[in-house]
């Protein structure tokens, strides 16, 4: 849905105002009222919302390994380690601060990104149409933003901020968004248009590739043929989340190989939209955290 830039700038100033004078715990139960329409219960979470705040508030903040992963430049080391290197679209730079990019230096095409947060994304596909200071001044706001304070995300909070220049993918981009509770792949999503205003849609699909009996409210669910690689992509995302309780893990198609987009461990802040409402019981179901709640 078309986003009032406006109003979405005001709305993230106040959450920064009530992220400093608020507790976590305070500010998730009134997102969650506010977004969802139902009390937060985290001392007996059930519903997969109230599972993935939980996991937001008490597990990831100090999991070393899922704020690594969430890291988009971090999350590289952790792939290499597990063996899969292939997954990996090629970084051709990286910088601490938007002024030491040198615009002489990068390629014609090319995607700049900042590590700590979602939506930080400038995709280039003529150097000679951006404006260099505006995408400087771009990435400048984003770096000062702490990204953990808009939904209460504490583990972004943890992240040495970098800007990344990756390579430009070529061909229809499509993402594959890959839910994985307990080392099994319970469903995923395929969007179009998101942020843009635009014929944007979000449909979910079980694992076989049948359009799920659930949507997301915020978005019109509309069905577009599947990759033929799903059956691998499922596979790889099992792998990738066999060490975490819950993961989304989020691959592309490229032209008929497979490159790792990034891994989310609080999707949509925690605060997804199922229609029906009772879809989100069900697949709060499918996820067991009980042995992670004993151990704290």
């Amino acid at each position: 849905m078309e986003r009032n830039k406006n109003l979405y700038a005001i709305r993230r100033k106040m959450q920064l105002v009530a992220h400093k004078l608020m507790t976590p715990e305070f500010m998730s139960k009134l997102y969650f009222r506010i977004v969802l329409g139902y009390k937060l219960d985290l001392k007996n979470p059930q519903t997969l919302n109230e599972k993935l705040q939980w996991l937001k508030l008490y597990y990831w903040a100090n999991n070393k390994d899922a704020i690594k992963c969430a890291d988009k430049y971090a999350v590289r080391e952790y792939i290499k380690n597990v063996g899969k290197e292939e997954l990996l679209n090629d970084i051709l730079n990286s910088w601490d601060k938007a002024e030491d990019i040198n615009w002489e230096e990068l390629p014609n095409k090319f995607v700049l990104k900042c590590n700590h947060g979602c939506g930080y994304n400038i995709i280039c596909k003529d150097k000679s149409m951006m404006n260099e200071e505006e995408v400087k001044k771009t990435l400048d706001k984003w770096m000062k933003e702490d990204f953990s304070a808009f939904n209460e995300e504490p583990h972004y909070g943890k992240i040495k901020r970098k800007i990344i220049c990756e390579k430009f993918l070529e061909g229809d981009v499509i993402n594959y968004n890959i839910y994985v509770f307990n080392g099994k792949a319970i469903f995923f999503s395929v969007a179009g248009g998101l942020g843009e205003g635009v014929d944007e849609h979000l449909t979910y699909y079980n694992p076989n590739g049948t359009v799920a009996d659930f949507k997301n409210k915020s978005y019109p669910a509309q069905e577009d043929p599947l990759s033929p690689l799903l059956p691998e992509m499922i596979k790889t995302a099992e792998f990738l989340a066999k060490d975490f309780p819950m993961v989304r893990v989020d691959l592309f198609d490229i032209n008929g190989k497979i490159i790792l987009s990034e891994m989310t461990f609080t999707p949509g802040g925690a605060l997804i939209p199922f229609e029906p409402l009772s879809a989100d019981r069900k697949l709060g179901d499918k996820l067991d955290i009980s042995y992670l709640k004993k151990d704290l």
